[in-house]
């Protein structure tokens, strides 16, 4: 599945939770990488959890496809770390032939913090990965980060789940088995008197480059407020997630850039390690793009935006918390909602990882708890024109 060609293949999941998945046994997982260091911490991080098993390891594409080709169909990888810098065949041939040989199968690339880095793994998203990793981190020795741990083992684990077929329910209308069957849904939120919002905030994490597409390519029609959004992202990768997104649809995608005046109709993603907050003046509202201190271990991070946002609208937001580990974006739901504002979480049968939407839901802040169609529908009817001044 492409990252930008959601209008043919939007991402689609039943709610399988971990006893589901663990009843299949472990996910099964490839690594593809040149570095034996690297294939060597990996396989060590992900062997930490019981819930996974590394079935192979090998150096270039061509081992990866030959060794993929080689194996049964209930023996395949569910998951593939793919590096993208390899000799004899590189990750980016490698993977539309390991799609079209498994086409179940979550492919992660690998890929290097640099401005070639980001490009590369932008192709990769396209072309039909569904993630990507951090490759420095294995080469700079900070492998055994437990951020960096925790994040890799919920991408693994998360695309595999989102990659279980939907459950269906038994001929003859039987109820389908509990360990199939969705969690109960979350109480929402009463929402208050309808209030045309100021401006859109949105927040995502593990998982955030696809569903932001799925939202940005929903927005069918240019809204009479602007966007804001926080996507946990390194420097470098963010400007062209928002180049890509903004060939989406009507909606023009940007990275923020500081002092810029924020347009109805324009979608503003904060700078990699950068704060994006929002900021009032007699022109309008402006953004902020600051260095201050990480929050809950990010930069940027959802937190510090809707502050400045309860601050500068009070409660005239519509809030949106996509997929993500942790529970960023939580407290300052807390004030926003307090002032009026209103929130949307992602589902979990949606969610990569239903960490952040999951924290928002479970403290009652919701308004509702729903899919990326039905939060794109929102967001229109809110900020798209139809909604009452």
């Amino acid at each position: 599945m492409s990252l930008f060609a959601v209008r043919d293949a939007p991402v689609r999941a039943g709610p399988v939770p971990a006893a589901g998945l663990a009843a299949g046994g472990p996910v099964r997982v490839l690594l593809c990488d040149d570095s034996v260091v690297a294939r060597g911490a990996m396989s060590r991080l992900l062997a930490t959890d019981p819930g996974i098993s590394v079935i192979g390891k090998v150096g270039d594409g061509q081992q990866a496809l030959t060794l993929l080709r080689a194996m049964a169909p209930a023996e395949r990888p569910q998951v593939v770390l793919l590096d993208l810098e390899m000799p004899v065949m590189d990750g980016m041939t490698a993977l539309p032939l390991l799609l079209a040989a498994a086409p179940g199968t979550a492919v992660i690339v690998a890929s290097a913090l640099s401005q070639r880095g980001a490009r590369a793994t932008m192709e990769a998203l396209r072309a039909g990965a569904v993630d990507y990793i951090p490759k420095t981190s294995a080469a700079a020795g900070g492998m055994h980060d437990a951020l960096f741990k925790a994040d890799l083992i919920a991408k693994v684990k998360g695309w595999a789940r989102m990659r279980q077929p939907r459950p269906t329910q038994p001929a003859g209308g039987a109820a389908a088995p509990a360990a199939l069957r969705a969690a109960p849904p979350v109480a929402a939120r009463a929402a208050g008197p309808a209030q045309r919002p100021r401006i859109i905030a949105i927040g995502s994490s593990t998982g955030g480059p696809q569903a932001l597409a799925t939202l940005v390519a929903g927005l069918t029609r240019p809204l009479a407020v602007p966007v804001v959004a926080v996507q946990h992202m390194p420097a470098g990768f963010t400007a062209l997630l928002a180049e890509h997104l903004d060939r989406l649809g009507p909606t023009r995608c940007h990275e923020a850039q500081d002092g810029q005046k924020l347009l109805p109709g324009h979608f503003y993603l904060a700078p990699g390690d950068r704060h994006l907050l929002v900021r009032e003046t007699p022109q309008g509202l402006v953004a902020q793009v600051t260095q201050d201190a990480p929050e809950n271990f990010c930069r940027p991070a959802v937190d510090p935006m809707l502050r400045s946002l309860v601050a500068t609208c009070k409660g005239r937001v519509l809030i949106a918390i996509l997929t993500g580990m942790g529970q960023d974006g939580l407290l300052g739901c807390k004030a926003a909602v307090a002032a009026g504002a209103q929130v949307l979480a992602q589902d979990e049968a949606s969610s990569v990882v239903w960490g952040m939407p999951g924290a928002v839901a479970k403290a009652g802040l919701a308004a509702a708890t729903t899919t990326l169609d039905d939060i794109a529908g929102r967001i229109l009817a809110a900020g798209g024109g139809s909604a009452a001044p």
